[in-house]
């Protein structure tokens, strides 16, 4: 079992902590995405779980073996790096070879090994190809052949299609995930790119500052966001500030632009501060004569109309000042000036902080 345990793990380079006290628990064959802005942490634990820097604490267990003070070579962890790391003067089969001639794979089984993994990613024809004769997604399925050559425990990627244009992104994350779904191979990548996370993971560990604020399958993280932090991440998520008004029962009072709410409180106590946070997609939010039948309803001024191509945003300013935004399909709205707007409470989010 390919199981790659990360346990209160941390990492300082001086003052400046990069990673905070994270434990994460990747099963057999899981896809695990660590998704955050610059700096929050995620590469340096990726470099951690290959070898590549040593945690000032905590331990890394693979296969339930102890690797944190392992060097790369010697815990079987296949990464394929951001820039792809392809040399220049290698053929395409040689730059695959290039792994296993270091770990010492004799000649037959290396040729064997090599053939197979650019049969994997669909290369065979270019085997005698230099790089610089390659498209960029070629050059990147070139380096996740090299990484799957030696049969990884876990497969590590760092960014891996922030060099490919948008097109070919998405092509190729189709490409990735089915092809580490067909060989059950344990994975963890980094991205920034919210969509990517989405659509290729089962389970998203969202970093900020080095911790690990929210880890969850893709759509509880989406729809169900726990902090300001997760919510605000993803795009399209509204994020409020609602006045406590009170409990009864087991649900909160709350206002929110001006109307006072009542909203299920799942067994949550009462924050203690005069207000909490909330979050509220923009797709959930009525506006113009959509609104109508909206169990909320409320005026807003309209600030602006955004075309997006598929979908319009409305930019609202509530009675209370705040700011929000609703999508729909098509622009509800013509001119500034107060319009109706409304939704459910059933899809207001409470917030931890």
């Amino acid at each position: 079992m390919a199981r790659l345990e990360i346990d209160r793990v941390s990492k300082r380079y001086g003052d400046v902590v990069a990673v905070r006290d994270l434990t994460l628990d990747v099963a057999d064959g899981e896809f695990v995405v660590l998704l955050g802005p610059s700096g929050c942490g995620k590469t340096t634990m990726l470099r951690i779980v290959a070898g590549f820097a040593e945690p000032t604490s905590g331990v890394v267990r693979l296969k339930d073996r102890d690797v944190t003070r392992l060097p790369p070579w010697k815990r079987n962890a296949g990464l394929v790096f951001q820039s792809y790391a392809l040399f220049p003067h290698l053929s395409v089969a040689r730059n695959v070879a290039f792994g296993l001639e270091m770990r010492k794979v004799e000649a037959s089984q290396r040729q064997r090994r090599v053939a197979d993994a650019l049969r994997l990613v669909r290369l065979e024809h270019l085997s005698e190809r230099l790089p610089r004769q390659l498209s960029g997604g070629q050059q990147q399925r070139v380096a996740l052949a090299r990484a799957l050559a030696f049969y990884p425990d876990v497969l590590l990627l760092d960014e891996p299609l922030s060099n490919l244009d948008a097109k070919l992104r998405a092509e190729v994350r189709v490409e990735i995930r089915e092809l580490q779904k067909r060989l059950g191979l344990t994975t963890v990548m980094v991205t920034h790119d919210q969509e990517e996370a989405l659509t290729m993971s089962d389970r998203i560990a969202v970093l900020n500052r080095g911790a690990c604020v929210q880890c969850d399958a893709p759509e509880r993280l989406f729809r169900q966001p726990r902090t300001r932090f997760v919510a605000a991440f993803f795009r399209g998520c509204n994020v409020l500030d609602a006045e406590v008004q009170g409990r009864t029962g087991d649900r909160w009072l709350l206002r929110l632009g001006g109307q006072l709410l009542q909203l299920s409180a799942e067994g949550r106590s009462l924050p203690d501060g005069p207000r909490v946070g909330v979050a509220l997609r923009a797709e959930h939010l009525r506006v113009g004569a959509s609104a109508a039948a909206s169990e909320v309803r409320l005026h807003a001024v309209l600030m602006q109309v955004v075309y997006r191509g598929a979908n319009v945003d409305h930019l609202l300013e509530l009675p209370d000042g705040q700011r929000i935004v609703a999508t729909s399909t098509r622009r509800e709205a013509e001119a500034a000036g107060s319009v109706p707007c409304g939704f459910s409470t059933a899809d207001i989010v409470p917030l931890d902080d």
